[in-house]
């Protein structure tokens, strides 16, 4: 069984030959480039410049080398535009504050304000304000909040739709060339990151990518607007499914089946100690339009769908099923009433558990080797029975993890990941060719 047979397996509820590792799949799955450059170094890799996949979130590049060592079952083609609207190419190197040397695209803003912080720029276009800012010593870029005044009479949702547009010949092609190239070099899965589809994503909302947002940008705003100006949201929600059902469908021609899941949302519906909405709202705000992608996507391809959620979102998860997500990630067992027992009991043979590995928040970055080790392997024997599940660390690894924590997950990881029986057979449905 390869890499991407396993995956599939698992989505498909069955138990592979071990449980499937995701590490840098996805943009909520990933390690922080500077735990990348010290993973290299403990594996005795060459050690050269992380590549960033993600500069807003700082995540590194996670190269085959790497991936191999770590056994890693996904691999991540990169993404053409970045969250700041410009292209990741023309790389450059450049200096974390932790002094790890990265590369970043060209026009990437690597000049310090009078403050020491780092001002990143939308389209890299340095005449317009600036639209994120990671703070003097920071680990990661903050939106800059660029709200214009509202005036409630002249609300227009073709404002929030600016940065919905059908996607581009150039863009379809750099998709097909990447996956397509990921897809034939190696034998992992791929999970589709098109972008566009997330409803209310609060970190797309300020439009860090855009040079002047309009409409409802203040993330305070946004909150407030899904009570007090319900009919706008759901406007907004409505014509921007249908833009991205119209997308979905060139994504389809340029990718075909090459991809095991698509990365529909990143919207957080949950807080630390409750859900944002109820589930109430969420079937009146939410429901009938994700419900219109993620019909479009069965109807239409092998592919599962993917919701990122952070937070305790235990009472919306039969209403993430409802609306058609096969996979929730990244599985915050430390929120109120994500219990992993209940999770599995309840859910698990509804929805694939893609996460869960182990705490990001206390035990992987402050617990003892000891300590990681006795978490992952309980997330295990709770997760791995019957498939369903896809190990990853609750969201991205983070700065300042040890590596010896790290190693410790992975070493208790490959030594209690394997199952007994297979249910799988090698001839499921996206295999490599």
């Amino acid at each position: 069984m390869n890499a991407r047979e396993r995956v599939i397996c698992a989505l498909d509820h069955k138990e592979p030959d071990r449980t499937p590792i995701d590490l840098g799949g996805g943009p909520t799955s990933g390690i922080a480039a500077s735990l990348v450059y010290q993973l290299r170094r403990a594996y005795g890799l060459p050690e050269h410049p992380v590549r960033l996949t993600c500069p807003y979130q700082i995540l590194g590049e996670i190269e085959d080398d790497l991936a191999a060592c770590l056994g890693i079952d996904t691999v991540k083609p990169l993404d053409y535009y970045n969250m700041f609207g410009f292209t990741n190419e023309d790389w450059k190197e450049w200096t974390l504050f932790d002094g790890t040397p990265v590369l970043v695209p060209g026009k990437f803003n690597t000049v310090p304000d009078a403050e020491g912080n780092i001002m990143e720029y939308p389209q890299g276009d340095t005449s317009v304000p600036p639209s994120a800012k990671m703070p003097k010593g920071g680990f990661y870029f903050d939106a800059v909040i660029r709200q214009h005044p509202i005036d409630e009479d002249r609300l227009n949702v073709e404002d929030n739709l600016e940065e919905f547009t059908p996607f581009s010949d150039e863009y379809l092609r750099w998709i097909e060339t990447t996956v397509d190239e990921a897809y034939q070099k190696t034998d992992r899965a791929i999970l589709g990151t098109p972008g566009g589809c997330a409803l209310g994503d609060i970190a797309m909302v300020p439009g860090v990518n855009l040079k002047d947002p309009k409409g409802i940008r203040d993330v305070e705003e946004w909150y407030v607007s899904v009570i007090m100006r319900k009919d706008y949201i759901t406007e907004l929600f409505d014509r921007q499914s249908d833009i991205a059902v119209e997308n979905l469908k060139l994504y389809k021609e340029a990718v075909g089946d090459k991809i095991v899941a698509l990365y529909l949302c990143g919207n957080d519906f949950g807080t630390q100690h409750a859900p944002f909405c109820s589930p109430e709202l969420f079937a009146e705000v939410y429901m009938p339009y994700y419900k219109k992608m993620t019909a479009w996507i069965h109807d239409n391809t092998p592919w599962k769908v993917f919701k990122h959620s952070c937070g305790a979102v235990e009472p919306l998860i039969g209403s993430f099923i409802e609306a058609g997500f096969d996979i929730l990630n990244p599985v915050q067992c430390s929120a109120n009433g994500m219990d992993p027992k209940l999770l599995k009991e309840k859910y698990g043979e509804k929805i694939v558990f893609w996460g869960a590995g182990v705490d990001t928040q206390q035990t992987l970055p402050f617990g003892t080797p000891d300590e990681v080790r006795a978490e992952v392997k309980e997330r295990l024997e709770i997760f791995k029975p019957g498939g369903g599940f896809v190990f990853n660390t609750i969201h991205n690894a983070q700065v300042g993890v040890p590596v010896e924590n790290f190693l410790a997950m992975m070493e208790t990881f490959r030594q209690y990941g394997g199952y007994e029986t297979k249910s799988c057979s090698r001839n499921s449905s996206q295999t490599a060719q």
